[in-house]
């Protein structure tokens, strides 16, 4: 009858999951339908609360929002093999010191034990010399095995405390460099994709303004053609400094792929987004880019930024997409510029008037 129940139960819950994605057009993937499943269930109360928090935001439920809530809730993101290895040695570490503290515990035991019998003997009659001597010896080679191992323990459980810690640094070393850009010391696309989303989903959860920075370096390709690759990296380190002077807190500035960067901004409108913007802009065009071997003066460099604020009923890739294209209507409209999707809106209608 139990097991009925069960059953009759668990077809009901599939049934309001599929109406559940049907209502919001999400195709039933099995990410999908494992996440819906729990949410109409109720037995995943951190799930129910950010579902329902989402719905009561007006959260479009697109593919997007689906694969964050699917990894955060069911999927822990696979790290790299490098990271994989350490928190598997990590393990095998902590189960060595496991063992180490269940022989330890039974070998107190038995020592507990060897001293329980030797009171007891002392208090059910009176010995011999010979008898009292045994017994005062056995009592002191079970004490002196115990010292012997009691200082192996300390010895192995030193060894192995330097071992977890040794491994521990090594894996948040190795986590710290999957997450940056090597050449520019900026964090990098996996970093920025991580923040991207996780910012994406506070700001539909609180319903509080989320903006993006798009960046791309003004003729990038002409120093690189002109004065080389070396030179080109100089370019890049010296926008990367750039933002990241001028952001700050709460705010994240990656090296988003090439030429361009980025720069998320939590909690800020889109207003404050392009006062920072044309704060980094101006930086980067007061710098000179330098010659190293000679100090020749090789030129200024200058960004073209997009600017935009996040709607929450687009999904995150729009979002970025709106960004890109505010970003390239600067450089249309003559590089070294900002433009908001404000800007950009004006500008469209002005075109069309015309």
């Amino acid at each position: 009858m139990h097991i009925e129940a069960d059953k009759q139960r668990a077809q009901a819950f599939a049934r309001d999951a599929c109406a559940w994605l049907a209502q919001r057009n999400v195709p039933p993937t099995p990410e999908n339908f494992e996440l819906a499943y729990n949410f109409v269930g109720g037995e995943h109360p951190e799930l129910k609360r950010t579902v329902e928090s989402l719905i009561a935001n007006g959260c479009k439920f697109d593919s997007s929002v689906m694969t964050i809530l699917h990894q955060r809730y069911f999927r822990a993101p696979k790290g790299d093999d490098m990271i994989a290895e350490l928190g598997e040695k990590i393990t095998a570490e902590l189960d060595s010191v496991l063992q180490i503290l269940e022989s330890a515990g039974a070998d107190h035991s038995a020592y507990g034990e060897a001293l329980s019998q030797a009171s007891g003997q002392l208090g059910q009659a009176r010995l011999g010399d010979t008898g009292l001597k045994a017994l005062i010896d056995g009592v002191i080679t079970a004490t002196r095995v115990m010292e012997q191992r009691s200082k192996t323990l300390e010895g192995q459980l030193q060894t192995s405390s330097h071992e977890v810690n040794e491994l521990r640094d090594r894996l948040e070393s190795v986590r710290k460099e999957s997450l940056t850009d090597q050449l520019t010391g900026i964090p990098n696309r996996k970093a920025f994709d991580n923040e991207f989303q996780e910012s994406v989903e506070r700001a539909i959860e609180t319903g509080e303004p989320l903006s993006l920075i798009m960046c791309d370096i003004d003729l990038f390709k002409a120093f690189n053609d002109t004065w080389g690759h070396q030179t080109g990296d100089q370019v890049l380190r010296l926008v990367a400094n750039c933002l990241s002077e001028n952001v700050k807190g709460r705010d994240t500035a990656a090296r988003y792929g090439g030429e361009e960067f980025v720069v998320i901004l939590p909690q800020t409108e889109l207003a404050g987004a392009v006062n920072l913007a044309n704060q980094i802009r101006a930086k980067v065009e007061s710098k000179k880019l330098v010659k190293k071997s000679t100090g020749d003066i090789l030129g200024i460099i200058t960004i073209s930024c997009g600017v935009t604020q996040y709607d929450p009923n687009e999904s995150a890739e729009e979002f970025v997409h709106r960004a890109d294209e505010c970003m390239y209507t600067a450089k249309r409209a003559g590089r070294n510029r900002v433009i908001s999707e404000a800007q950009m809106a004006a500008l469209t209608k002005t075109t069309v008037a015309a």
